[in-house]
């Protein structure tokens, strides 16, 4: 009995994969083939690309950093020996030991140097700017990623279109090559009908190869960028992404919005106050540093002498004001003042950037939206008139050339109907990157891009 359920159990598995092959094989997708949503596959970029790794550990190295500075205003304690052995010991006359056989000291050591300029200090405000800059460095090429991304996911999508697209074209040219075809044998059509058909049937084959290899390209792109195995699928729903439209405001608000919230605008504006702690880090070494310092000494010897001291200890307090450095302290700061005018430049020039930057977004976006809808009478249009163009081939009211006609204009209405849809949702995405709220929306969307 178990012998017949295992041989039944084989039977049914053999099945399934036979089954499975057949559909690859007629369809052309696999049916095992891993699907994604957009909001998916953006969290699997955003943790798979190696550059946003890059970018996290500069923000670790930053951190460090922190460490580093915050070591400056800690005491430095080592600890100390050593041992000679000499080849003899020499006395004195007098019977004082000159050379002893052997001689050792071990011992502590304590050491403290600051600045009353107040250096360390300023050190340790620099490095927590530069934390956060480093996040906000972090946060804008991850924006910029999942904006790079979203391209490649359109590309597929775009891609995909085509092909579909290209295999309409190819059966609809093959029936009415077959018609062309009929009609010569029945002597109401010329032989130059079926030759156009013929040549406009090769042509769409054409079309359909290049079409299918241009989606391969497209999905190993994006399965680079995301990780991913090339037989995957895309599952693209339009209306239940809510990501996919944006609240129309007013181009000054637009505007506004990305001087607040951009990551570029924050990580400059950091830079600018990293670039003025750096003037008061520079102006510090024109007051003295003061050193502490305090030992403990421990000495042994073979055959020690009256007036040996076994063990010291002492403790020491330094001020060092430099006089005269060559001009050194008052080129590192006239450098410093500088980069500060340099980083207010570059505020004020990332400033501009930005706003520019929304402008071209938001008009792009406006376009998009308006000539999607023309695209969308124009596809209808040209349906309409390849179905009443068609009907009067069939009964002898058309010739071959309307007809091809027709159906070069219907494909190219649907081949730009296609490209304005996702060039549209790519606006979309492009306004959201350009006011910084690209990646918040995921984020929103409990979607914890990075983590």
């Amino acid at each position: 009995m178990k012998r017949t359920f295992s041989l039944i159990s084989a039977c049914v598995r053999h099945f399934i994969v036979l089954f499975a092959v057949a559909v690859v094989a007629v369809s052309g997708k696999s049916v095992f083939a891993q699907e994604y949503t957009f909001e998916e596959l953006c969290v699997l970029a955003l943790e798979r690309a190696e550059k946003i790794k890059m970018s996290e550990e500069d923000l670790f190295i930053a951190e460090k950093g922190k460490d580093k500075a915050v070591s400056a205003l800690m005491p430095r304690i080592a600890a100390f020996g050593d041992y000679t052995r000499y080849n003899e010991d020499k006395n004195s006359s007098l019977g004082f030991t000159i050379q002893p056989e052997y001689s050792s000291s071990w011992g502590v050591r304590l050491d403290q140097t600051f600045s009353l300029g107040g250096k360390e200090f300023a050190g340790i405000r620099v490095s927590e700017i530069n934390i956060e800059k480093s996040r906000q460095n972090a946060f804008s090429i991850k924006e910029g990623y999942l904006m790079f991304f979203s391209g490649a996911y359109f590309n597929v999508l775009r891609a995909a279109r085509s092909v579909e697209i290209a295999k309409a074209n190819f059966d609809r040219l093959q029936k009415h090559r077959d018609a062309a075809e009929v009609r010569l044998r029945l002597g109401e059509v010329t032989k130059t009908a079926l030759l156009r058909s013929e040549a406009e049937l090769s042509g769409a084959k054409t079309e359909k190869i290049r079409s299918e290899n241009n989606l391969k390209i497209a999905k190993t792109v994006m399965s680079r960028l995301a990780g991913l195995r090339s037989d995957f699928q895309l599952k693209d729903d339009p209306g239940s992404q809510s990501w996919n439209n944006i609240q129309e405001e007013s181009l000054d608000l637009l505007k506004q919005k990305a001087l607040h919230e951009r990551a570029e605008i924050n990580a400059a504006g950091l830079q600018r106050k990293i670039a003025a702690e750096q003037v008061r880090y520079a102006r510090s070494s024109y007051w003295p540093a003061v050193s502490v310092e305090g030992v403990y000494l421990r000495k042994d010897e073979d055959s020690p002498t009256p007036f040996f001291n076994k063990e010291v200890i002492y403790g020491g307090l330094n001020f060092v004001f430099p006089l005269f450095e060559g001009g050194l302290r008052k080129a590192e700061i006239m450098e410093s003042r500088s980069k500060e005018r340099q980083a207010v430049l570059a505020f004020e020039d990332i400033s501009r950037n930005i706003e520019v930057e929304v402008e071209d977004a938001y008009l792009e976006y406006l376009t998009q939206k308006g000539v999607l809808r023309a695209l969308e009478d124009q596809l209808v249009f040209a349906a309409d008139n390849y179905r009443a163009v068609s009907k009067q081939f069939e009964f002898g009211l058309s010739d071959s050339i309307n007809v091809m006609d027709a159906n070069t204009l219907l494909v190219t209405s649907e081949r730009q109907l296609s490209d304005a849809r996702y060039a549209y949702r790519l606006s979309v995405l492009k306004v959201k990157k350009a006011t910084g709220t690209l990646l918040k929306t995921f984020v929103n969307k409990e979607l914890k891009a990075g983590k």
